[in-house]
């Protein structure tokens, strides 16, 4: 059964920093893109970033500088290293893959950035 499993979230000041782990049970973890989303109150879920099997990376621009994915296939692993956050960043954060390989959405990690 696909599981994401989403950790590391937590409150911080504005200006702080939090890494953000997934842990991906997909058979074919390895050769597939993956994706950090959020979902803040009252708001649609959006995308983050992105990474693909060959570890290219985009980034949404209210993130881009600021946060970094990356991931380890030996481990079905993927992560999201948040700096300079800002309490506009506040909101539960999720992993999944992509279009046709999306699965389950797992509970996410909750992220708060105080003032």
């Amino acid at each position: 059964q696909v599981q994401l499993v989403e950790s590391g979230g937590g409150l911080v000041q504005a200006g702080g920093s939090l890494r953000l782990s997934c842990a991906a049970s997909i058979s074919i973890f390895s050769i597939i893109p993956m994706n950090w989303y959020r979902q803040a109150p009252g708001r649609q879920r959006e995308l983050v970033a992105t990474i693909t099997n060959g570890g290219t990376t985009t980034y949404a621009d209210s993130v881009k500088g600021r946060f970094t994915i990356s991931r380890d296939n030996a481990k079905k692993m993927v992560y999201l290293e948040m700096n300079s956050l800002k309490p506009e960043d506040t909101a539960v954060y999720y992993c999944n893959s992509p279009g046709t390989w999306q699965t389950a959405w797992g509970q996410g990690t909750q992220v708060t950035v105080s003032e």
